[in-house]
């Protein structure tokens, strides 16, 4: 399907490996143009060699989002090398496990690499979504609905970025700059791939994960994510907007019975 996002130049935060890369090869599929702003130059580097080898654009900007002159250099670059900016994907984030126990100094730095550099990168580069009539997506977690354990930050980061999209999405619909969010829950990444591997019995534990999501018994792939992202920030969704959409195959809101085997699997309401 063509999705209508041939030349489109699309700001992608934490491009280089995991959601963020899938993003962007989804985008690039579609014929679009990409930034990909990233803290290892090696990475970044070889995505953009990988591309440019194809007659593809894929231009790195190297920067730490923690600091926000690096956000607001990532605009000002993207703007520089393609002369507007289409859509800008806020992914760049890590669960760090900044905890109760951590202390207000973790969790304000835990702020710093998940929500703050949302705000920034937007703030930054506002009038050229303004002028192109763009869109903002918004890469959240689930755990800002279930809750985890033992990670405040990131927690408290991703409520904030459902808030944000909401208010965002309120604040430019008067300009016709549409901003949403896409949510992954057990999604299968490299990184998550590393700490299962950490676990004594691998394969197991990752079976008994699979059985509790419940559309396939199965882990959301990196393109399932990517594809969404992709279609909502195309032409094909240009009536949606200030909407939070979970890619997690009925993990996070399916009733409990539904996701843990069990005898009880086929209660329903009470018989008249």
């Amino acid at each position: 399907m063509n999705l209508g996002l041939q030349d489109k130049v699309v700001l992608v935060t934490g491009g280089s490996k995991g959601i963020g890369l899938g993003i962007i090869r989804s985008f690039i599929a579609e014929e679009a143009k990409v930034a990909n702003v990233n803290r290892s130059e090696t990475e970044g580097k070889q995505l953009e060699a990988e591309y440019a080898s194809q007659g593809k654009e894929c231009f790195f900007i190297q920067g730490d989002l923690t600091d926000t002159d690096a956000c607001r250099n990532a605009v000002e670059q993207t703007l520089t090398r393609f002369g507007k900016i289409d859509v800008l994907v806020n992914n760049a984030g890590v669960n760090d496990g900044a905890g109760l126990d951590a202390g207000p100094e973790a969790f304000v730095e835990s702020l710093k690499r998940n929500l703050v550099h949302y705000y920034a990168m937007v703030h930054y580069a506002l009038d050229a979504l303004k002028e192109s009539k763009g869109c903002i997506i918004n890469i959240g977690s689930k755990v800002c609905e279930t809750g985890q354990g033992g990670t405040s930050g990131y927690a408290a980061s991703k409520g904030g970025v459902n808030g944000l999209t909401r208010e965002w999405a309120v604040d430019l619909a008067p300009k016709e700059v549409r901003v949403n969010a896409v949510l992954p829950a057990e999604t299968w990444t490299p990184l998550y791939e590393k700490c299962l591997a950490a676990m004594p019995d691998p394969g197991a534990a990752k079976s008994e994960i699979e059985q509790l999501i419940p559309l396939g018994h199965r882990f959301t792939t990196i393109e399932e994510l990517a594809d969404m992202v992709v279609f909502l920030a195309s032409p094909r969704s240009s009536h949606t907007t200030g909407q939070i959409i979970f890619v997690d195959g009925g993990y996070t809101h399916f009733d409990r019975k539904c996701t843990v085997p069990s005898d009880v699997s086929s209660f329903g309401a009470a018989a008249e």
